[in-house]
């Protein structure tokens, strides 16, 4: 059982409303800083940790390093950071599924009021599968139900909910293979051993642009600018939108002038043409906005996850 735990995520486009002991800012760091990822390298969070990773490690004289942590629905992950220590030297890369998790799993009480970018998920298949459309894709599931293996990066992340969604709102019958992650669950994917996922477009976009996945649509309410020939799933399936945002999270107490120090990097970051267009070409776009924007955001997302858990009746495998 996870037990429960309290985070604070950290603003990259803003700051959050933190205490903590006095600490010299300037000084700060003296030693690498840990940087979380709660799932197997080659996903989005892994992803887009490293591309911060190296930044701070270039503009702040210290190695930061990207550790995978995996399981429990990145909840693994989550209880380690907010156990670590308050000094400065421990972060998270948080993610949709600690929303979601607020409803999947009874026992938390994660808080997390900050983020960094947003990006759409795509539906994609399996370049075997007899489809090339939504339409068809849904017509196809109806014909053969629960012959559709529908894999996900883990129970209860937005891949695996974009998935429940989908079948609540289209009727279709389709099996959930939980994965630990995004590069296992590709790598069947391409293989032909499951047959769809809703995948995060960063840890995918390489795929299907190199052929070996085929993408049906993207989740967003609009088309993505990086695949412009992709149509929404929203303009077969009317109303439908699911998008996943990330951001960072140190534990709560941590001094605010050492978060000040990491935010200010961050946005320095998010300010950079190269890496604003690295982010793009992910088909991810940066969050602007105050805490509180970005607190209404996550709650926003918790009570719409909220619903969708319930409806589909999606439980941890």
């Amino acid at each position: 059982m996870i037990r429960s735990a309290r985070l604070l995520a950290l603003a990259l486009l803003g700051l959050a409303a933190l205490c903590g002991a006095p600490a010299r800012a300037a000084d700060y760091p003296t030693r690498p800083i840990k940087f979380v990822v709660p799932y197997t390298p080659a996903g989005t969070t892994d992803v887009l940790a490293r591309i911060i990773a190296q930044w701070l490690t270039e503009r702040l004289g210290q190695t930061v390093y990207v550790e995978n942590k995996p399981g429990a629905g990145n909840n693994l992950g989550v209880e380690y950071v907010v156990n670590a220590p308050p000094d400065g030297y421990t972060m998270l890369l948080v993610n949709p599924a600690n929303g979601i998790n607020a409803t999947l799993y009874k026992n938390l009480s994660f808080n997390f009021i900050r983020g960094i970018v947003r990006t759409p998920n795509v539906m994609e298949v399996t370049p075997s599968l007899p489809v090339k459309t939504v339409a068809e894709f849904i017509a196809y599931c109806k014909a053969n139900p629960g012959k559709i293996n529908m894999a996900s990066s883990g129970s209860g992340t937005s891949v695996h909910l974009s998935g429940e969604l989908f079948k609540t709102m289209t009727g279709c019958n389709m099996v959930h293979v939980p994965y630990k992650g995004a590069g296992p669950a590709l790598l069947d994917l391409i293989g032909g051993q499951v047959q769809v996922i809703f995948d995060n477009l960063p840890s995918s976009a390489g795929h299907i642009k190199s052929g070996k996945l085929r993408a049906l649509a993207v989740t967003s309410a609009q088309r993505e600018p990086s695949l412009p020939d992709v149509p929404t799933v929203a303009e077969t399936v009317p109303g439908y939108e699911a998008t996943a945002w990330f951001g960072i999270g140190m534990p709560k107490n941590t001094p605010r002038e050492f978060i000040d120090r990491i935010n200010a990097e961050v946005n320095r970051a998010l300010a950079d043409p190269k890496i604003r267009a690295r982010l793009a070409e992910l088909g991810g776009r940066t969050i602007p906005g105050t805490p509180e924007d970005f607190g209404r955001t996550i709650a926003e997302e918790t009570a719409k996850w909220e619903k969708v858990v319930i409806q589909s009746g999606a439980k941890v495998e």
